[in-house]
């Protein structure tokens, strides 16, 4: 899987015209979308003709360098917060919308022991808890970093809503972002970790993985909101407006977002 920023190009760039090469905008994107998203941007490029160049990574990241400069033309945030931050700075065309709302699971190998119910989704950490307490190893729990990564601030939520989260200190890996946490909970010396429900829906995880969701009201909503930077080009416009449309909407919901109505939208 891949972490951090990695940049994807889509389609042949060499083969397209110079003024469509010359409008293939960078979309900074948070990396719980980094399937869906990829998947989204194929569909789009088919239907029009049109390419991007997809970056994942933290939201909390991305924030920053768009405040300093960096020249990504549509931002897709898994903290709206962030987009609205930005705004009042003066960096983006307006609020935006809100484009998903996401959910947290926890995830582990398949070959694990003993997948989590619903009436306890955490049983994994308490039992990772109780073998350090006792001696018998360090599982490690994964995590996106809480300082940057929204998918990070949910998951410590959970841990504090079920008790666990100072006890699991010594056993916890922070990934750089949520994508890069879901590579450490599948990791040879991992239980597991709380990482986003679109991530553990994607087919390369699905071969080798087995999930269970987070109540949403362990945590803070994860409301995910888009905006355009100022500057944006066509593409990014019309990608924006791609993505709000019906059949984006549904792709996104197969990924395990919950899909926002009119009155999430609101500004």
């Amino acid at each position: 899987m891949t972490s951090g920023h990695a940049a994807v190009l889509l389609g042949l760039f060499s083969l397209l015209p110079l003024s469509a090469r010359a409008d293939t905008p960078t979309v900074a994107a948070a990396s719980d979308l980094q399937f869906a998203l990829t998947e989204a941007a194929e569909v789009f490029g088919e239907g029009t003709g049109r390419q991007l160049r997809l970056n994942f990574g933290s939201s909390g990241n991305f924030r920053r360098q768009i405040s300093q400069g960096a020249p990504f033309e549509l931002y897709l945030s898994a903290d709206e917060a962030y987009v609205h931050a930005l705004h009042e700075e003066g960096r983006t065309q307006d609020t935006g919308v809100v484009y998903a709302i996401g959910r947290l699971a926890w995830l582990q190998r398949d070959e694990q022991d003993d997948l989590p119910g619903e009436e306890d989704p955490l049983a994994a950490v308490r039992e990772a808890i109780k073998d350090h307490t006792a001696g018998e190893g360090r599982p490690r729990i994964a995590l996106a970093n809480p300082d940057h990564a929204p998918y990070g601030v949910a998951a410590m939520q959970a841990l504090t809503h079920a008790g666990l989260w100072e006890a699991v200190e010594p056993l916890r890996i922070l990934g750089e972002n949520v994508s890069q946490a879901a590579q450490f909970a599948l990791s040879a010396d991992a239980r597991g970790g709380l990482v986003a429900y679109s991530l553990a829906l994607a087919p390369p995880l699905v071969e080798r993985a087995e999930h269970v969701l987070i109540p949403e009201s362990w945590h803070t909503p994860l409301v995910q909101r888009m905006v355009l930077v100022d500057g944006a080009g066509e593409t990014a416009r019309a990608f924006y407006d791609w993505l709000q449309g019906e059949e984006a909407r549904a792709l996104l919901a197969r990924y395990g977002f919950r899909l926002p109505d009119d009155e999430d939208d609101a500004p």
